[in-house]
């Protein structure tokens, strides 16, 4: 049957589902007759011309017959789309009387390493240090509420990872694995995402639907005879002859293993020590950090739709900002939250950290976003690969002294930080924040460079967005778990150097957000299955 892709269909906000056929049959020039079926590949809007703001689609259409034009204006022949098929020497008739292999940690990329190898018949065991996501709901909630923080339970650490509090976006800068992004998209719809990830231009999940869809994943991987564990922190590693031998769980339960994902997330940093130890080979890898700021959502709207702002047919508007500072650092906004929640994601004693995260709808009152600066790795004044770690440290611990060391998050408006002056009282836009906070002075948590460079910038942003330098907007600090400080290297077995140890995700250094941290335990799930040689 042929296929036809129309990467630009471009409607009014206004029209209906029978337009989208009615353009379809004109662009190609054919009959409904011929129309087999058509799929949306892809929805977004052009806002260029606030005035007339368009709806615009990617289709993919099926005709009965071929068009005699082998292309035409707008439209082309559809590439195949091959199925996505697990690339490995699957053969689990070989694991009898060896251990099976184990993914360290439940968050995108440690969930499809675990579901991908319990598909093709691996019994994995998968090992997680937090709570179930029901557990971990009732930490994270307990800890906003009281300021009592579970180190092992918490915004970072849990069923689904740091991205299961968060936005739930899916975009990604990754396109070498189209097949294997399909696989990922198609078992979250399965596990309960909205079917409109699967098309829309800036697809994101929200934390509601996020919740049940680490359940469902975990639940399929477990009906797979894969094995879940959670409250199991993996304490040290055992290496010998150059090969992992086991992990100890909890200080005392060694696990046998000769094959080991460690999908363990940006902020597992006794883990990383961990690998340092055994030797494993880590270098210091650039991140960025800064403040989070708040406008109300109503603000954006207008800026970015212009008259149209209350159409229904209209997202939530979101935005992307860069700027170049004058000391050659990139300044940028980050994991922009539209409709969402500012939120304390502190994981370990004497330190805060903030963060974004919105529900599926995105109808909470305000628009967040991180506001960042580029750090490198001169910048963090240590040597050895943690020097990236102790560094964020230092100013998590700056932070927390700067919300008055109870662990209430920092706040300040933008007029006041951009005057120097410390805040002893907000304005008019009233924080969206999950957790307790109190008005301070945010420069006493930033590096003179980020304070520096989020000022000048905020001029710009201001320029591009009305009202985004607005002087009562509220800034929350600090934000520092961008990505991770840490690579841990590893070859082209995706292995690190200690065989049978595979470095995965955005932990390791490999992904950035949560559909390329899942790929990429697609990835490790293929290189474990491919590894099916080793002898302990």
């Amino acid at each position: 049957m042929p296929r036809y892709r129309i990467p630009e269909l471009k409607l009014p906000l206004d029209h209906g589902g029978p337009e989208i056929e009615r353009r379809i049959l004109a662009l190609l020039r054919t009959s409904p007759e011929n129309l087999e079926s058509f799929r949306l590949d892809r929805k977004s809007f052009d806002a260029r011309d606030k005035g007339d703001i368009r709806t615009v689609y990617g289709v993919t259409v099926s005709l009965r017959k071929a068009l005699r034009e082998s292309s035409g204006r707008g439209w082309m022949p559809a590439p195949p789309e091959e199925p996505y098929r697990f690339s490995a020497p699957a053969e689990p008739s070989r694991e009898e009387g060896r251990p099976r292999p184990v993914v360290v940690g439940a968050g995108p990329a440690g969930l499809f390493c675990a579901l991908l190898l319990a598909e093709n018949g691996f019994r994995p065991l998968l090992l997680e240090r937090g709570g179930d996501v029901r557990a971990r709901a009732e930490s994270v909630r307990r800890f906003w509420e009281t300021g009592n923080l579970d180190p092992e339970c918490n915004m970072q650490f849990g069923e689904g990872g740091a991205g299961t509090f968060s936005d739930g976006k899916l975009n990604t800068g990754v396109h070498d694995r189209p097949a294997a992004m399909r696989k990922v998209l198609e078992e979250f719809v399965e596990s309960g995402a909205p079917p409109e990830i699967a098309w829309l231009a800036k697809p994101h999940i929200g934390t509601d639907f996020l919740v049940t869809v680490v359940r469902n994943l975990r639940a399929k991987i477990e009906r797979l005879d894969g094995e879940v564990r959670f409250g199991a922190r993996v304490s040290s590693l055992e290496v010998r002859d150059g090969r992992i031998r086991s992990v100890t769980v909890n200080g005392s339960e060694r696990i046998e293993a000769d094959r080991v994902v460690l999908a363990v997330g940006h902020s597992a940093r006794d883990v990383f020590e961990e690998l340092e130890r055994v030797g494993a080979v880590l270098e210091p890898k650039p991140f960025a950090m800064g403040l989070r700021i708040e406008h109300p959502q109503e603000d954006i709207q207008r800026a970015q739709f212009g008259p149209s702002w209350k159409h229904p047919a209209l997202p939530r508007a979101d935005y992307k900002l860069t700027h170049q500072a004058r000391d050659g650092r990139g300044v940028y906004s980050f994991c922009m939250c539209p409709g969402g929640w500012v939120v304390n994601a502190a994981s370990e004693a004497g330190g805060v950290v903030c963060n974004g995260m919105s529900d599926f709808a995105r109808d909470a009152r305000n628009a967040n976003s991180a506001l960042v600066v580029a750090v490198r790795p001169g910048d963090f004044g240590g040597s050895g690969p943690r020097a990236g770690v102790d560094f964020q440290r230092a100013w998590e611990a700056a932070a927390f002294r700067a919300g008055g060391g109870d662990y209430a998050l920092p706040v300040q408006t933008l007029g006041d930080f951009v005057e120097g002056r410390p805040s002893s009282r907000l304005g008019t836009v009233e924080p969206c924040i999950r957790g307790r906070y109190r008005p301070a002075d945010l420069s006493a948590c930033l590096p003179g460079f980020v304070r520096d460079g989020i000022r000048e910038a905020l001029g710009t942003f201001g320029r591009r967005i009305r009202g985004f330098d607005r002087p009562d907007a509220v800034l929350s600090g600090v934000e520092t778990r961008t990505s991770s400080p840490v690579r841990v290297l590893r070859n082209e077995t995706l292995e690190s150097g200690i065989a049978g140890l595979f470095p995965c995700g955005e932990g390791a250094g490999y992904a950035g957000g949560i559909l390329s941290a899942a790929v990429d335990g697609v990835r490790a799930a293929e290189a474990v299955a491919t590894r099916v040689r080793y002898i302990l």
